[in-house]
């Protein structure tokens, strides 16, 4: 279950620095922020940040959102069956 808590504190450090890029989207000399998601250890996974001489190419942080979302929706989803499981588990040895 941690993984999929480290992945929920990714997903949202991602989607902060998706959503400071679009807030910023007409602020001039702005260069925006990429973000990744790497594995640097098994059971782990983290947001690296870089900033860019770019400017926010709104598209492509738009499109973005997306895998953000449904990465955060299966991390829930993983979440939730666990405590299921965990709640099932503690209502049979009652």
């Amino acid at each position: 279950m941690q993984i999929n808590a480290n992945s929920m504190a990714a997903h949202s450090n991602w989607m902060a620095n998706n959503s400071h890029n679009v807030a910023n989207v007409n602020t001039e000399d702005f260069s925006a922020t990429q973000t990744t998601l790497q594995n640097p250890s098994e059971g782990s996974v983290q947001a690296v940040s870089s900033d860019t001489q770019a400017s926010t190419n709104l598209a492509r942080e738009l499109t973005e959102q997306i895998p953000i979302e449904k990465g955060s929706e299966a991390q829930t989803k993983a979440i939730k069956s666990y405590d299921d499981m965990i709640g099932s588990l503690l209502d049979l040895s009652i």
